[in-house]
C-alpha cells in the first residue's frame, strides 16, 4: 500500500495529477480543492495517499492532510459513496467543514456536493456522527497551543474550589482539554465558550476522554430551542 509520495508535478488535468518520483509517474486523483491548493507544474510536492484496488481498476487519491486522508477512507465506509464522491464531499467543504457538518449532524451541508443526493448526505451524517469527535481529536494532536491551555485555565482559575477532586485532574486530564479546547476552535467557536463547554463537560459528566468532551461540549454549545 503506499501511503505517501513525494515528488514533481509533471502535468495536471481537472481531477488529477502525474506526479514523477525519481523517474516513475503516479497518476494521483485530488478533491477540487486539494488541486486548486497545489504548486504549479514543475514543481514539488508531498501528498499522502490512498489506494483503491479492485478488479479491473487501480487508483492512487492523493491529500495534503491525514486529516483529509481520513475522512476520505471513512466516507468511504458510507453505503452509496465512493471514491469520486467522497472527493466532491471534500473539495466541497474541506476537511474541517466535513468534521463540522458531520459533528453539527448538518446534512444539508454535505448535499451541496457536487452530485450527492439528500439521502447519500443523511446516511454520511447518521453513519459517521459518532465518529467525528475522534477524528476531530486526532487531527489536533499535533496542533495544542499554549493559548488554547492558557484559555482553559483562566476559566477553570476562578472556579476550581467548587469543582469535585473526581472532577478536575491537571495531571491526567491536561492532554483530553486541549484536544477537545482546539477541536471546538477548529468547529468556530471562540476560546472563552469552548473552554466553558469543556470544564462544564467535564464536571457535569466527569468525561475524560478527548471524543467524550468533544461530544459533550458540542451538545453544550448547540443553540437551544
Amino acid at each position: 500500500m503506499i501511503g505517501k509520495l513525494s515528488g514533481r508535478i509533471e502535468y495536471r488535468a481537472d481531477d488529477h495529477i502525474l506526479l514523477d518520483v525519481r523517474g516513475v509517474g503516479y497518476l494521483v486523483y485530488c478533491s477540487d480543492r486539494t488541486l486548486m491548493a497545489l504548486p504549479s507544474v514543475g514543481e514539488a510536492v508531498s501528498l499522502y495517499t490512498d489506494m483503491v484496488v479492485r478488479d479491473d481498476l487501480m487508483q492512487l487519491f492523493g491529500f495534503l492532510a491525514l486529516l483529509e486522508k481520513e475522512w476520505h477512507r471513512l466516507l468511504l465506509t458510507v453505503q452509496g459513496v465512493g471514491a469520486r464522491a467522497s472527493l466532491a464531499i471534500l473539495g466541497a467543504l474541506g476537511p474541517d467543514g466535513v468534521s463540522r457538518a458531520i459533528a453539527l449532524g448538518d446534512w444539508n451541508a454535505v448535499k451541496a456536493a457536487r452530485g450527492i443526493g439528500p439521502k447519500t448526505a443523511q446516511r454520511v451524517v447518521n453513519e459517521l456522527k459518532d465518529k467525528a469527535p475522534k477524528v476531530m481529536a486526532m487531527s489536533t494532536a499535533d496542533k495544542i497551543s499554549a493559548p488554547a491551555i492558557s484559555e482553559l485555565d483562566d476559566v477553570i482559575e476562578p472556579i476550581a474550589p467548587t469543582l469535585p477532586n473526581s472532577a478536575f485532574n491537571p495531571v491526567s486530564n491536561t492532554s483530553a482539554q486541549a484536544d477537545a479546547m482546539s477541536a471546538l476552535s477548529n468547529l468556530g467557536y471562540g476560546p472563552g465558550d469552548a473552554a466553558a463547554a469543556v470544564v462544564k463537560a467535564m464536571t457535569e459528566d466527569n468525561t475524560q476522554d478527548a471524543a467524550a468532551l468533544i461530544r459533550a461540549a458540542l451538545k453544550l454549545l448547540a443553540p437551544k430551542g
